[in-house]
């Protein structure tokens, strides 16, 4: 993170347990418009990051300044990419206690419900045959 000495402490300490580093995000600067006057049309204050492994495209022009947009876009990078991992590490877990759930035995009463159900359904299927219980 030698790269950003302007980041606050707190968010390079973030950046560095997500494995976030500035070589893996492409940053461009472009006009924002909106308010902020003739600052905004002649001065490129919307920064845009693109971390390249995952695709994830932040955009952010809601201050004046182009330093405090790149202090925010990086913020909510961070934010959006440890969000991202969140939702995969739940779909792992929710994955597992699927299989989980599924390979349990049954319980023996269960079990056995579903054997006299079974019984009783063939039972009335040979009463449906030509002959009956005689063929």
């Amino acid at each position: 993170m030698a790269a950003l000495p302007w980041l606050p402490d707190a968010l390079k300490a973030r950046m560095a347990a997500l494995g976030l580093r500035s070589g893996d995000v492409e940053e461009s600067f472009t006009h924002s418009g909106g308010k902020g006057g003739q600052n905004v049309n002649k001065v490129a204050t919307c920064v845009l990051l693109r971390h390249l492994p995952t695709g994830v495209l932040v955009r952010c022009s809601e201050e004046r300044g182009q330093w405090q947009n790149r202090v925010l876009a990086w913020k909510r990078l961070t934010e959006r990419l440890e969000e991202r991992r969140r939702t995969v590490i739940l779909e792992r877990r929710s994955a597992a206690e699927k299989v989980r759930r599924r390979n349990r035995p049954r319980p023996r009463g269960l079990k056995e419900k579903i054997l006299r159900h079974k019984k009783a359904r063939g039972d009335l299927k040979m009463t449906r045959r030509k002959g009956g219980w005689d063929d």
